[in-house]
C-alpha cells in the first residue's frame, strides 16, 4: 500500500493491522519526505518488514495521546524532530521564537522543551515495561554529559533523564535495523549492548570490553577542565573505523556506554534509502491548518551527500553525521529529480543539490574509506591536508545531467559551498560553472569572521583565503559578463572574539561598503568544540585559555558593531568603541564608523543627528555591495540583500 503510515487506529484497520511493531513518536508534524529523519527511519523499517505507526506532536500533558495506536509489539521510537527542541523554541538571546516551521501553520507550542525527555517519561507513565529507543539530533548530541546553554549547567546523558533503554545516535539507518532485528528475535532490550551506533546504560562493566573510561560526571561538574578533557576524547572518537568504546561513570554506580559509531552507508545503501516509497509531502490532515512550512524549503531540493570533513568548531555535524562523506549515485539523483518535475507545482527550478556542504562528493582522501578520518588532524584546517582529494569533476557531471532534464530551467546550489575546498582544486571549471549556471545574482558563503585569531578558534581558513576567493569570484563573473555578488555570513561573539576583533570586523565591512541585514550571534548548542570553549573557557584541542564573551551586553555590542550603520545601534557602537580604546573611529573622517553628536565636546562622543553614516552614506547601510563594489557597471539593487553597489 503506497500511502502515509498509520497515524490512528482507522489507518491501522485499513492495512489489516491489529498491532504496530514500532510506534514512532516525533516532535515534528508528520512529513513523509527524505529530508525528515522520521520518514527515513520509519520507511526503512517498513522495507525490512516491520509495521510502523506515527504519533506526531502528541499532547505531552495527556497520557491518552500516547495511546492512540496502542502498545507496540517491539517498542517505541522517540525523536524531538529535525531540530533540538530548545533551538527550535528559543533564539540565542533565549527569547521565545514566533514560528515553528515543523508544525502545521507554523504554530509554536506544539512540542515541549527537552522533548525527548518529556515524551519518554510520558510513555513510561503508561507503558512501564515497553522498550524505548531514542534518536534524532536532540538525543544524538546529548548522548553523554553535555553543557546545556538554556539551563546554564552540565547535564547528564539524556539516556538517564529520559528513562529510555537505548540511543541510536548519528544517522541511524544501520543501527535501527539491527536493533529491530534483535528485538524481533526475542533479545531483551536490556541485553542489546553490542550494536555500533548505540548508547546503553549498565551497572555492570563485565559486559563491556575494550573501552576508554571518561571522567566521572560528578567530577566534571566540579571541574570544567575535566569536562574539556572528556569532550575532546569524545570528539576524537567519532570515526566509525577508529573510534573507541567510551564509558561515562555516574557516581561510580551506573555507567553510560557509547559503542563506536556505525559504519557509513555505501553508495548503494544511500540510493536505497532515498528510493523508499515516500509520499514526499506532509500528511493531508494538516492541509486545513495551513500545511507544514518546512516543506517549502526542501520540496524541490535534492540531498546528494551527507557528512562533512569541514569540521567547523561551532558545527555539530562531526558528532552527528561524521566526517566521512557519503554520496548518492547520479542515477539515484536523476531519478528523484524526474519525480520533482512531475509535481503539479514544479516551476522548473531545482532549489538545491547538496548536503551539509554542497561541493563535497567524496571522502577527503582514499585512506578514510578503510582507516577512517584522522582523529587529531583536520582535512582543511589550518591548511588543506596534502592528501586531500580536491576534485569537482563528479559534481560538475551531475549538475550538467540535471540541467539537461526536460522541464528543468535552472539548478541552484543553496546549501553552501566550501570556498577553501574550491580553491584547493587546481581546476577552476567548477567556479566557472557555478557562476554561469547555479547562481542567481548572489552567492551566499560563510567566511564567518575576518580576524585570523577568531577564525583559528572557529576552525575556519584564514581571511586571506576568503579574500582570494572574492578576487577569483569577481574575475570569473567579469570573464563571463555577469554581475553577481557574494553575500557573506558572519558570526559575532564566538569564543576568541573580544571587542578588539569585533571592531576589526566592523572596519572590514566599512571598507567593503556592506552592512549585513542579519547577524548570527554564536549559539552554544550541545556537543560542539565552540560550546565546550564557551562553557569551560578552554580550547579542548590544546587546553589553552580562550576569551569568551558571555555577558549579554558585550554580546549586544559585538553584534551592533557588525551593523554599525543602523541608527538603533548607535549607543552600543559608541560604547564598544570607547571600551575598545578606538575612539579614533568616532569622528568625521571617512574611516570613522560613527559621527560625534552635535553639541558635544571634550571627549563626549555622539550622533550628528543627520541620519548619515561616515562619508555621507545612508545610515541604514545602503552604501555598497561587497564584490559589487569592485566590479564596475551600473547601480543595481540586489534581491534580498539590503545594500546597493557603491558609486
Amino acid at each position: 500500500m503506497h500511502d502515509y503510515l498509520p497515524i490512528c487506529r482507522a489507518d491501522m484497520e485499513k492495512r489489516g493491522w491489529e498491532q504496530c511493531d514500532f510506534v514512532y513518536v516525533s516532535g515534528d508534524a508528520y512529513v513523509d519526505h527524505p529530508s525528515f529523519g522520521t520518514a527515513i527511519i520509519s520507511r526503512l523499517l517498513e522495507a525490512h518488514g516491520y509495521k510502523v505507526g506515527i504519533i506526531a506532536q502528541p499532547d505531552w500533558t495527556d497520557p491518552s495521546s500516547i495511546q492512540i495506536l496502542g502498545e507496540p509489539r517491539l517498542g517505541f521510537l522517540v525523536s524531538a524532530g529535525n531540530m533540538d527542541s530548545m533551538v527550535n523554541h528559543y533564539s540565542v538571546s533565549k527569547k521565545r521564537r514566533q514560528q515553528d516551521s515543523y508544525t502545521p501553520g507554523g504554530v509554536m507550542g506544539k512540542r515541549p522543551d527537552y522533548a525527548v525527555v518529556v515524551y519518554c517519561n510520558l510513555i513510561r507513565s503508561v507503558y512501564r515495561d515497553a522498550a524505548i529507543i531514542i534518536g534524532g539530533i536532540e538525543a544524538s548530541l546529548r548522548r553523554l554529559a553535555h553543557y546545556d546553554y538554556w539551563s546554564n549547567r552540565l547535564k547528564r546523558s539524556v539516556l538517564l533523564d529520559s528513562q529510555a533503554d537505548l540511543i541510536s545516535y548519528g544517522m541511524g539507518e544501520h543501527s535501527i535495523v539491527e536493533i529491530a532485528d534483535a528485538l524481533n528475535s526475542g533479545i531483551q532490550v536490556k541485553d542489546i549492548t553490542f550494536i555500533d551506533g548505540t548508547v546503553f546504560r549498565t551497572r555492570n562493566l563485565d559486559v563491556v570490553y575494550d573501552y576508554q573510561m571518561l571522567p566521572d560526571y560528578d567530577k566534571m561538574k566540579r571541574d570544567k577542565k575535566e569536562y574539556a578533557k572528556s569532550f575532546y576524547v569524545q570528539y576524537s572518537n567519532t570515526d566509525p573505523f577508529m573510534g573507541k568504546r567510551l564509558v561515562e561513570p555516574y557516581f561510580g554506580k551506573e555507567f553510560v556506554v557509547q559503542n563506536p559509531p556505525a559504519k557509513p552507508l555505501t553508495q548503494e545503501e544511500m540510493d536505497q534509502v532515498y528510493a523508499l516509497p515516500y509520499m514526499r509531502s506532509y500528511h493531508p490532515s494538516y492541509e486545513a491548518l495551513g500545511g507544514v512550512p518546512a516543506i517549502r524549503e526542501i520540496k524541490f531540493s535534492l540531498i546528494s551527500n551527507r557528512g562533512c570533513f569541514g569540521a567547523c568548531s561551532f558545527c555539530a555535524l562531526t558528532f552527528h553525521q561524521g566526517r566521512i562523506i557519503q554520496a548518492r549515485s547520479h542515477e539515484s539523483l536523476i531519478q528523484e529529480a524526474r519525480l520533482l518535475t512531475e509535481e503539479p507545482d514544479f516551476k522548473g527550478y531545482i532549489h538545491d543539490v547538496g548536503g551539509p556542504t554542497a561541493n563535497f562528493r567524496f571522502p577527503a582522501c582514499e585512506k578514510q574509506l578503510t582507516k577512517g578520518a584522522c582523529p587529531h588532524k583536520q582535512c582543511l584546517f589550518p591548511e588543506p591536508c596534502k592528501n586531500l582529494r580536491a576534485d569537482h569533476s563528479d559534481y560538475i557531471a551531475l549538475l550538467r545531467k540535471l540541467r539537461e532534464l526536460p522541464k528543468v530551467k535552472k539548478v541552484f546550489i543553496r546549501s553552501g559551498i566550501r570556498f577553501d575546498y574550491l580553491l584547493a582544486d587546481k581546476n577552476r571549471l567548477f567556479l566557472r560553472e557555478l557562476c554561469e549556471h547555479h547562481v542567481s545574482g548572489q552567492l551566499k558563503v560563510a567566511p564567518e569572521h575576518v580576524s585570523d585569531a577568531v577564525l583559528s578558534k572557529m576552525g575556519k581558513p584564514k581571511n586571506a583565503v576568503y579574500n582570494q576567493f572574492v578576487k577569483e569570484y569577481k574575475e570569473m563573473n567579469a570573464r563571463i559578463h555577469k554581475e553577481q555578488y557574494l553575500v557573506p555570513y558572519l558570526m559575532s561573539s564566538h569564543p576568541g572574539s573580544s571587542l578588539k576583533e569585533a571592531v576589526e570586523l566592523a572596519e572590514y565591512l566599512r571598507d567593503l561598503g556592506y552592512m549585513p541585514e542579519q547577524v548570527q550571534d554564536f549559539y552554544p548548542t550541545p556537543s560542539t568544540i565552540s560550546t565546550c570553549m564557551y562553557y569551560t573557557g578552554l580550547d579542548p584541542r590544546n587546553m589553552e585559555p580562550v576569551y569568551v564573551p558571555v555577558n549579554p551586553h558585550e554580546k549586544a555590542m559585538q553584534r551592533a558593531l557588525i551593523q554599525y550603520r543602523n541608527p538603533k545601534n548607535y549607543d552600543l557602537v559608541k560604547e564598544a568603541l570607547i571600551q575598545a580604546g578606538r575612539t579614533d573611529l568616532i569622528g568625521f573622517d571617512k574611516k570613522c564608523l560613527i559621527r560625534p553628536r552635535a553639541g558635544m565636546s571634550g571627549g563626549s562622543w555622539g550622533h550628528s543627528g543627520n541620519g548619515k553614516a561616515p562619508g555621507g552614506k545612508d545610515a541604514k547601510g545602503r552604501a555598497g555591495a561587497n564584490t559589487g563594489k569592485q566590479s564596475g557597471g551600473k547601480k543595481k539593487t540586489i534581491r534580498n540583500v539590503h545594500h546597493k553597489k557603491q558609486k
